[in-house]
Parts: C-alpha cells; structure tokens; sequence
C-alpha cells in the first residue's frame, strides 16, 4: 500500500538573532535551528500557514504533489 503524501521543502536563509519572539518560535515548529538548514515536511494547510508568516526568513525549494 504506497501513499502518495505530498511534501515541500524549505531552507533557512536568514538567521532568527533579530526576529520577533513569535517569528523565531515558528521557524522552531518547523524543525529549523540554523541557517541553510533543509528541511523536508507534509505539505498541510497549517504547514503551509506557518512558512507563510515567517516568508521573509525561509526559502521554499521544492514541492512535491
């Protein structure tokens, strides 16, 4: 039985020494703790709500559908 779960992959492109408290919480949840750190994740609204509000901090590299 495969399942076919779709995925995106985001980098840390800018450290978290200046950001909001709530900011540097987010990129947390995200499983980031440096910069040019990849990391791969489930693509689900509330995954995709959270790189929304930190946009400005993390690249988005790929996406899988």
């Amino acid at each position: 039985m495969t399942t076919n779960k779709k995925t995106i992959t985001i980098r840390l492109k800018k450290g978290t020494i200046a950001c909001k408290p709530d900011q540097r919480a987010t990129i947390n949840g995200l499983g980031l703790k440096r910069r040019e750190q990849v990391r791969t994740l489930e693509n689900t609204p509330s995954v995709r709500g959270m790189i929304k509000k930190v946009l400005h901090l993390v690249e988005v590299v790929s996406e899988t559908r």
